[in-house]
């Protein structure tokens, strides 16, 4: 891997904390120097990382960046996800916007930092360096759109995205993706709602512990047998209250987290495939203008087709290197997050099971000991 210029390592940055500014969420971004104990820590808004990925976009110095596979940005929070807003955010952000804490959002833009970092090419851009080293964060800059603004009207025209590719390793690709973007979209969504189910089981089992802890110390010939069974039971429907909130946090920062990554990193290859076809076009009516050019102008046609012919070249084979490397790097993120989801499924059901049994020889021991006092009576 070429050098990137980086003062950062880039398996050291990580996003550790998120705090409210009014209606604006602050990131602590920290990070260590390579080769060296020094550490470096940073306070950026989501428009800051905004700022950074359009950085990104913006190097029209940097030949056949068409071809790259932008590490997908989050969208944009909404800070009190609440009421209405809730569903917005769960549209929006999918499992990114479950949890209090914003704990897999921060993760999730740690592993967009760590990726841009690792990348040979968008880790030599001066923006990231600013990002997680400069004490004041970039501000309202303005950053020119270079060649993106060029493809605005490019991906409006649908027609594009079934134009048949000259090279069969590109069209099956196209295949390929548009299958997993719509699999991992499906997935993503489906454990969504297992997750969300999950969450409201949780809160009903809370209404249900909550109303028979109400029912003790009721007046009555049996209130103390009757309390003592609310209490026992109310303690029971809590356990598995907790069970089910402890079952939802780890489905949402594991496979929920890693689902969520597969699905946005498909769609930045998508988008990196249409860019390319849309070249391929490009050069293709290149190609046709040169054929059907009159001879006061054919020498001008041949080498606009040249040039396009050489950008799409670059292209391709920038393409295809992001894609070797997307695959691998898909395929050990998927895999990290399918261990740590059963690893940590596995732990709870550990504790669960020896709660439970706990639970269970203390309803026994109730029931024993109700039976002795009503022989004795």
């Amino acid at each position: 891997m070429e050098e990137s210029g980086l003062s950062i390592s880039a398996d050291s940055i990580r996003v550790t904390e998120v705090t409210e500014d009014g209606d604006a969420l602050i990131f602590t971004i920290t990070s260590q120097k390579l080769n060296s104990d020094v550490g470096v820590c940073v306070c950026r808004t989501f428009e800051d990382f905004e700022w950074l990925q359009q950085s990104l976009f913006s190097q029209e110095d940097v030949p056949g960046l068409q071809g790259v596979i932008f590490p997908p940005l989050p969208g944009k929070p909404l800070s009190s996800p609440q009421s209405q807003a809730q569903a917005k955010a769960l549209k929006q952000l999918g499992f990114l916007a479950l949890g209090d804490d914003w704990k897999s959002y921060c993760k999730a833009l740690e592993i967009y930092l760590q990726q841009v970092a690792n990348h040979s090419t968008l880790s030599k851009n001066k923006a990231l360096e600013s990002l997680l080293t400069n004490s004041e964060p970039p501000g309202k800059q303005r950053v020119h759109k270079g060649i993106f603004s060029r493809l605005s009207q490019a991906v409006g025209e649908l027609r594009k995205e079934n134009h048949k590719d000259l090279d069969d390793f590109f069209q099956n690709e196209r295949n390929n993706n548009l299958s997993m973007t719509q699999f991992s979209k499906t997935a993503t969504e489906k454990f969504l709602e297992v997750v969300l189910s999950e969450q409201k089981l949780a809160v009903a089992c809370g209404h249900l512990s909550t109303s028979l802890h109400l029912c003790v110390n009721q007046e009555g010939s049996d209130a103390g047998n009757f309390s003592k069974i609310c209490m026992k039971l109310s303690e029971v429907i809590d356990a598995v209250k907790r069970n089910f909130e402890k079952v939802a946090d780890n489905n949402l920062s594991t496979l929920g987290l890693g689902l969520d990554m597969e699905y946005r990193g498909q769609e930045a290859k998508k988008d990196m495939l249409f860019r390319r076809t849309c070249k391929l076009v490009e050069l293709e009516t290149a190609v046709k203008n040169a054929e059907k050019a009159k001879p006061n102008k054919k020498a001008i046609m041949e080498e606009v087709k040249k040039v396009v012919e050489k950008d799409f070249d670059q292209i391709s084979s920038i393409a295809k290197e992001e894609i070797g490397c997307f695959n691998k790097c898909k395929v050990t993120l998927l895999r990290s997050s399918l261990v740590d989801w059963c690893e940590k499924q596995l732990h709870t059901a550990r504790e669960d099971h020896e709660l439970f049994s706990r639970q269970l020889e203390a309803c026994e021991q109730l029931c024993v000991t109700e039976s002795t006092e009503n022989r004795i009576e």
